[in-house]
């Protein structure tokens, strides 16, 4: 794999550059006095700022788009080696690096690098802990996979040796990383257009682990199904964490307020560590602060500050992100697109005030959608309404043939109402003759959906 020379200051071409990870490594790199080029299909936020900072950028995917200086070409998932860019570096002999190869080599460069693993709640769980590193004033650099308020984006350089980012493994990427401190929050069935099965996500999984070296940590949740598959045998410290017990740090005496957030006693080892509050509602929320109250309490950060930084956190765009409110309902979004975070997210909204939850649904690749029909079924189920929106698409085409209308078929036997519309404009259409003041409405999904609360509210 070609190495980065990262004190020669070269010349960087991101294919794909207005992603939320690829822009945040742009920016760290022209932190680091290196030249940064990219392109993408389309100007967005993130390739504005970039721009701003004197990065040139090219909207279209053109062979000519790799300027005579360019010396490496950095390139997402979603590149295929049919793209012009892709092939044009392949003709020049330009050494080319996945997304996750740079951020590999980029760990490489600091003395605490920290990644954040698990099907679900990387972003709120690397945030969070986010939160409590700028609060002990350890001046971290921050990669974080959604827009994070208190960094005021995605990306936050620091000048130290702490370096915070998710670790995601679709297509085993994070099998490139070089990480000293590991959280593993959970393992599910997820991304089987890659995987074969669960049992394949948890090799992956320990093939990560053992990436810790010895003197690292793991931080893993032991609620989570086959986990000692894991950590057997690993060199590196363990610690482990539980909302049921028999774990290094456990919760208890977990209560909530009237918007869902909770407060609960953290145990270390069945000693009282300390009483702790939440800014985000949901259990599955306290389970991502205790695996984070971990690695605080072995970077030695004091009980204080990391209470304070807990609450500190108030969420990241899309994580039951509250929208606003029109006729007396109350609009959430949500990025929730696995069974699991339907759950979660459904159980946090049931503690919110309402008088119906409306579930404003968009099913997320025809794969994953087609793996975990009933699994969709049974957790949108726990609306008292759901709409559901046509399949997006992301990178697959629907060789499978299945369809949201699948999955209304599934929900209505379990004495849950469930419409099915084509566009965009019929659903509000919907929504607007059905919900009724005091009704909490949750667009939920990791595509578009947002624009349906989003326009309701006359915000877009």
């Amino acid at each position: 794999m070609y190495q980065i020379h990262f004190d020669q200051k070269q010349h960087i071409h991101f294919i794909g550059i207005g992603g939320i990870s690829m822009s945040g490594l742009a920016d760290i790199l022209l932190s680091r006095g290196f030249h940064v080029s990219g392109s993408d299909m389309k100007e967005s936020p993130l390739t504005r700022h970039l721009e701003e900072k004197g990065v040139r950028i090219f909207y279209g995917h053109r062979a000519e788009n790799l300027l005579p200086e360019t010396e490496a070409v950095v390139y997402t998932a979603a590149i295929h080696p049919d793209n012009p860019e892709y092939q044009e570096a392949v003709q020049r002999n330009i050494p080319m690096l996945t997304r996750a190869e740079l951020l590999g080599q980029i760990m490489l460069n600091y003395e605490t690098p920290i990644a954040v693993s698990g099907t679900h709640g990387k972003t709120t769980t690397t945030s969070m802990l986010s939160h409590i590193l700028l609060r002990a004033e350890t001046d971290p650099t921050i990669s974080v996979g959604g827009i994070l308020p208190a960094i005021g984006g995605n990306i936050r350089v620091g000048h130290t040796g702490m370096f915070i980012t998710e670790a995601c493994e679709y297509t085993n990427s994070f099998l490139s990383f070089f990480p000293k401190i590991s959280i593993i929050l959970n393992m599910d069935a997820d991304h089987l257009d890659f995987f074969k099965d669960i049992d394949d996500i948890r090799r992956s999984f320990r093939r990560f682990a053992e990436l810790i070296p010895e003197d690292g940590l793991l931080v893993i949740n032991a609620d989570t199904p086959e986990y000692r598959m894991i950590t057997e045998g690993l060199p590196c410290r363990i610690l482990t964490y539980s909302l049921k017990g028999n774990a290094d740090f456990t919760a208890s005496d977990i209560m909530y307020d009237k918007y869902g957030r909770p407060s609960f006693n953290v145990y270390k080892n069945g000693r009282k560590a300390g009483s702790f509050g939440l800014n985000v509602p949901g259990e599955h929320n306290v389970s991502n602060a205790l695996a984070v109250i971990a690695v605080s309490d072995h970077l030695g950060i004091d009980t204080e500050t990391v209470i304070r930084g807990l609450l500190d956190f108030g969420g990241t765009d899309r994580r039951f992100q509250l929208k606003g409110e029109i006729g007396g309902v109350t609009v959430i979004d949500d990025y929730a697109h696995h069974p699991t975070e339907i759950k979660a997210t459904l159980s946090a909204a049931k503690s919110y005030p309402h008088q119906k939850i409306w579930c404003v649904f968009q099913p997320h690749t025809y794969t994953r959608t087609s793996a975990l029909l009933d699994e969709f079924a049974e957790a949108l189920s726990l609306a008292d309404h759901v709409v559901l929106a046509d399949i997006y698409a992301a990178r697959e085409q629907n060789t499978i043939g299945i369809s949201s209308e699948d999955l209304q078929k599934k929900i209505i036997p379990l004495g849950t109402p469930c419409e099915y519309f084509q566009t965009f404009d019929e659903i509000e259409n919907y929504l607007l003759t059905s919900c009724e003041s005091g009704d909490l409405l949750i667009t939920m999904g990791a595509g578009d959906i947002v624009n349906v609360g989003e326009h309701i509210l006359g915000i877009s």
